[in-house]
């Protein structure tokens, strides 16, 4: 494998494309010395074979709003790769949505649904639409039109998509009716479903769950423990608020959450079931801001327009969107004695704060593996319609917890350093592309 070489076909094949070239620069900057101590993945290019999506789909959705005027978005689904399971991975209906978003999200998940264990392959879909101060009925028209052109490419066998930012339980109801509509079958064809047509107990929490099991798997590692310890959450959503619950559970102490209108800082902790119960109220709101939280708390204090990683804590969880920590933000963690990074959200770290993180031993964990509890527990989702039954909540919780317990086993089988480090981030691409990479090697080349 000619690291050199391939980077550069890379960036020469992608233009204009940043984060899907960030999120495979690093997946091959870690992976390079494994590969070339292994020759079979360079015999049948599974490399370069892994950096091509399967298939784009890409196509327009109209629609009307309720003024009566017709709206065009894009909407697009990235099947990235199913060489061990049917395509799987969220759609986000969000206005920042590019082809690049889509490639660099499907290409994370590939590997993050690898690690799980579970059949799954990689993929991730979505929309520039904005929900945001949009109607329900104008919502509702979206998802039905989004689906309508969607349908064609998805089936419980062949792609199955999940929520993301934007669509919750609301949006995956109206387009899980549409699809039915259209299709005329009641299957496991989406998830994050209702709890009474098929859905999984803790879904929504899942993702926040999973990576405080990581955190916890973390801590352990270096004989610590999360009681007590000081944590800054982003966010303020499904991820955080889940993340909130088991924080809380487990006996530390959330100051932290944040919107785009800046972050909230509560010194009593944001641990109370009424604090944690406001998070989800704040999003069934719809209005995407955080002010509200310290007007409701008299502990609580909003600093509008700064990012909640200048507080002192001992753990910080990235919990919205990608690069959303930078490099200053790792300094200034740093400076602050912050021991522990979670990627909640995915590729919440710019590669550079990454690189200031490792080099000052900060334990570190990435979003392929730390957030893979969403997928972990979809998969669960999938394998209780397929079996037609459903789990009780604390079956699919010590289901995640294991889960979970294994990746991060596999991160420190693959990623410890001479020096004792654990490099989370080459742990979780090495031991995510070996399923991957092996599969498509005994399935053979098509001629």
């Amino acid at each position: 494998m000619d690291l050199k070489k391939l980077v550069a076909e890379l960036e020469a094949k992608n233009p204009a494309q940043p984060l899907y070239i960030q999120a495979a620069k690093e997946v091959l900057e870690t992976i390079a010395d494994f590969v070339n101590a292994n020759p079979k993945y360079d015999k049948y290019a599974i490399v370069e074979r892994v950096l091509e999506p399967e298939r784009i789909v890409k196509f327009k959705v109209t629609w009307v709003n309720d003024r009566g005027e017709i709206q065009i978005n894009r909407g697009y689904r990235v099947q990235h790769n199913m060489a061990i399971g049917p395509y799987k991975g969220g759609l986000r209906f969000h206005k920042t949505v590019t082809e690049d978003t889509m490639k660099f999200l499907a290409f994370e998940q590939t590997f993050k649904n690898s690690l799980t264990t579970l059949p799954m392959g990689g993929g991730k879909g979505g929309s520039d639409f904005d929900p945001t101060g949009k109607s329900e009925a104008e919502v509702m028209r979206f998802c039905q039109a989004f689906m309508t052109e969607l349908q064609k490419y998805i089936g419980p066998e062949t792609d199955v998509p999940a929520g993301d930012i934007g669509v919750g339980g609301r949006e995956i109801g109206f387009m899980y009716g549409q699809y039915k509509r259209l299709r005329g079958e009641h299957v496991g064809v989406l998830t994050g479903k209702g709890l009474e047509w098929g859905g999984s107990l803790i879904r929504p929490e899942a993702t926040g769950f999973g990576a405080t099991y990581f955190l916890q798997g973390m801590l352990a590692q270096k004989g610590d423990s999360i009681k007590g310890k000081r944590v800054a959450l982003s966010g303020f959503g499904n991820v955080a608020w889940g993340a909130a619950l088991k924080l809380a559970e487990l006996g530390a102490k959330v100051v932290t959450i944040s919107g785009p209108d800046g972050y909230i800082i509560d010194e009593d902790g944001i641990s109370t079931t009424e604090k944690i119960a406001y998070m989800d109220e704040l999003l069934q709101t719809r209005n995407n801001v955080v002010a509200p939280f310290a007007q409701k708390f008299p502990s609580a204090k909003f600093i509008a327009g700064k990012k909640p990683w200048e507080a002192k804590v001992d753990i910080a969880m990235p919990c919205a969107i990608q690069n959303e920590l930078t490099e200053e933000d790792a300094k200034t963690l740093i400076a602050n004695g912050a021991k522990y990074v979670v990627e909640v959200s995915n590729m919440g770290c710019t590669a550079e704060a990454v690189t200031v993180l490792q080099q000052a031993q900060v334990a570190f964990a990435p979003g392929k593996a730390a957030n893979a509890g969403g997928v972990a527990t979809s998969g669960l989702e999938m394998s209780q319609n397929a079996m037609k039954l459903s789990w009780t909540a604390a079956e699919v919780d010590e289901k995640l917890n294991g889960i979970m317990n294994s990746i991060h086993d596999n991160c420190v089988k693959y990623g410890k350093e001479p020096n004792g480090y654990i490099n989370y981030v080459k742990g979780a691409n090495i031991a995510g592309f070996i399923k991957v990479a092996d599969a498509m090697i005994a399935q053979g080349i098509a001629y």
